[in-house]
Formats: structure tokens, sequence, C-alpha cells
């Protein structure tokens, strides 16, 4: 069903009782010319990418819960491309222009909101930072616009400007980043996909790799063994424990990051803001919540659950920027698995494993990529080859020396 304003009406006539399922579920088929393996958004976005502009439909997408249950339903929703290395920041900046007209290729409303992202700084060393960054951001095509103190407290005026320790000196905005919902963003891929005749098939959990000479065969799934002539993971926090099956060792670590909602209350945060002073971002959803989380809890885990002094550190930030938090309550807070790789940059491209293909190691930067990163994944399923927007998140640069290091922090995958 095509959605529209007229479908609206007659379904809104009909008491929504005629609705049709969102994306069917079939049985697997014995093979498919490509699999899929993760249904997240990456993995959903690659499908759709692999039918509508490749006419590759005879694909499998495996997610052994259900779809968005995930990394992709337990993330702060952020959209943005301010990124400042040239190996980052035109993938993420063709990555938003793709979200920008999402809800057009979807035919599905994910919550696009273009509201902004400012990046608040607290020192003179902290502004020439942000000065080189949005440089390199115009220099790319992208928009920044750098904020003066007296031009933040006009659309900022909660902040604690004169904060003893963290005076609020300026910020970096991208005008055109913002938030979408993240459960919207798998359904529509998923619906999408559906109707281009990609198969979803949900509670199929892969439990062993078939390669015989150095090349892929199938995949062994609680549904039973599935061939495929190319495999794709995207599985975010699992990709070590999957690529494992094939004989492959990725530098890549798990580590948990939690995310937190308050109650509703009244309109106040109008855009994104990141504290400077310590790592804390902050926006509001359309049901009045405030979304908002930090670092890493810094331990390896597999836990989709967090610890408290990590909680309280996080509290700590958004008090030191904005005061008025103390008096909002907390409702709910989650954990998010990341597979952090030692540069921080993810990996999008081909394993020595012959048609085994590798979506992962996001960090932190997984959500505001899922289009970009279902673009160029399906280009690289299709082609054999990378895209030249993602030629430099090989995953041999750890062996050459090639990184993509946008903190400079080195080989720390827990302080990316």
């Amino acid at each position: 069903m095509k959605h529209s304003a007229l479908q609206i009406f007659r379904q809104a006539w009909s008491s929504h009782r005629k609705w049709p399922r969102t994306w069917s579920s079939p049985e697997p088929k014995p093979a498919y010319d490509v699999v899929i393996v993760g249904g997240g958004g990456h993995g959903l976005a690659t499908a759709f990418y692999l039918a509508s502009e490749h006419g590759i439909r005879n694909v499998a997408v495996l997610e052994k819960g259900w779809i968005g249950g995930g990394n992709t339903g337990r993330n702060t929703t952020i959209v943005r491309s301010n990124y400042l290395l040239d190996g980052n920041e035109p993938f993420y900046e063709w990555s938003l222009k793709l979200w920008e007209g999402l809800e057009q290729s979807l035919n599905y409303n994910v919550m696009m909101s273009q509201r902004g992202v400012i990046n608040l700084f607290h020192s003179d060393s902290q502004r020439d930072g942000f000065v080189r960054r949005g440089n390199g951001m115009l220099m790319h095509g992208a928009d920044a616009k750098l904020m003066d103190r007296d031009e933040l407290e006009k659309v900022l005026p909660y902040l604690d400007f004169d904060n003893a320790r963290f005076p609020v000196l300026g910020g970096l905005c991208q005008p055109r980043g913002g938030t979408a919902r993240h459960d919207a963003v798998a359904w529509g891929f998923a619906r999408a996909a559906d109707q281009l005749g990609v198969d979803i098939i949900q509670n199929c959990e892969v439990t062993g790799m078939r390669v015989n000479n150095g090349a892929i065969e199938g995949l062994d799934t609680t549904r039973g063994f599935i061939g495929a002539g190319k495999v794709g993971l995207a599985v975010a926090g699992n990709s070590s424990r999957l690529a494992s099956m094939a004989g492959l060792r990725l530098p890549i670590e798990s580590h948990v990051l939690q995310a937190f909602v308050s109650e509703s209350i009244k309109p106040l945060v109008d855009t994104v803001v990141t504290f400077g002073a310590g790592h804390f971002y902050i926006s509001q959803s359309d049901k009045g919540g405030l979304v908002f989380g930090g670092d890493l809890d810094g331990y390896n885990s597999y836990a989709q659950r967090g610890n408290l002094p990590t909680a309280e550190h996080i509290m700590e930030s958004g008090m030191a920027m904005m005061p008025c938090l103390g008096r909002v309550r907390v409702v709910r807070h989650w954990g998010g698995v990341m597979d952090m790789t030692m540069d921080g940059s993810p990996i999008i491209g081909l394993t020595p494993v012959t048609g085994l293909y590798l979506n992962g190691g996001w960090c932190y930067g997984g959500f505001k990529a899922t289009p970009g990163s279902g673009w160029v994944f399906a280009y690289t399923l299709a082609r054999g080859e990378p895209h030249r927007l993602n030629a430099a998140y090989r995953l041999d640069r750890f062996s050459t020396g090639r990184i993509i290091d946008e903190k400079g922090v080195g080989p720390q995958p827990n302080l990316h």
C-alpha cells in the first residue's frame, strides 16, 4: 500500500482496521544471491539499495530477533555530518543528503527533523579546533556556522554560560543536522525492501558459516542451512563474534553505551546540543522527553545495560551544562553494544574470505550513517569492490597504517 494523505483519511474512516502488514514474513529459501546478516538499519538499508539501485532482488535479511530490536532501537537518534578528516566527511555528508530525501525514497515517515546540531566550546583551543573542523566541512560541501556567545544566548538561554569551570564561549552549528525516529527508520527500510522482493526473515540466528577453499558457501542458522553467493555482515556489536565463525579476528572491541530519557516536559530543547567539556549530548523528542547520553562504560561487554558510575558522570555533565536538568526525572535508560574499532572509524568492504563482506566498527556513528552505509555497502556487494566513499574504510588499513583517527587518541577503542 502506498502511503498518502488520502490513504490516511480512508484508513481513519475505517477505524484503522484495514492497514496491511508492513512487511511479510516468508520462509527462507534454500539459497540466495546475497544474504545480509543483521536486521537493523544498516542491514535493511543495504538490502533496499541492492534491490532499488542494483536490481539484485534475490536477497534475504536474517535477524536473530525482531526488526529494529538491536542498536537501531537503542540510540539517541542524532543525524549529522560534522566530521573533519577526508576519509570521514565525504561519506557522512553523502549519508546526510540521503537522509534529506529518505522519506520520499521509502514512502514512509521517518520523522526526520533538521533542527540543527550545536557543539559547544569552552576554551580558545577548542574554538580553534572547531574553526578547523568547520572549514573542513565547508570544503567538502557541508554546512557549518561558528556561533559566538551572544548568538548562543539567544537560541540556548538555558545554558550555564558563566559556569566557573566550563564557561560557554560559543559553538559550531550544523543547521542541516538533527534527529530522526530510530524505529521508523528500520520499519521504513524493511517495508520498502519487502516491496522490492527482499525476504526479511526474523527469529533466524546464524550459528555457523560454511567456508570452502577460502570462499563462503552459506550459513547455518536456527532455521536450517541457507546457501549464499555473497554474505554481508551488518551486526554491530556482534561483528567480532560472527566474523570468528569464518576464522577472522577483527580489530574491534564491544563496549556498552548508555542512553537516557526523561519525563515529558514542555518544549525546551529545540536543537541538538553537545557539551564540549565532557561527553554529553541532548535533544528533545516529539513526545516531550529529553533524550541524552555520554561516554562508553569503558569495559568490554555484550550486555545491553550499563553501570551507575557512568550514569552519574553523564548526569554531572548535563548539570554543568544545563542546571535546570536537576528538576527533571529520568524515567528509563538502556544500553547498546558498540563495535569499537582501533581508530574510531568504521569498516565497510571486503574480507580475506571470498564472498564475505563486512559492515561494522561504527563506534558512535552508526545511526547517522544508516542510509549512506547501506548505499555504499550495497555498491560494494554488487560490484565486488568499494565505492570511492568507503574506499578508505578498508579492513586492511590497520595493517598498512592508513588509519582514520578522527579524535587523535590512537589505538584506544574505549576513548573514541
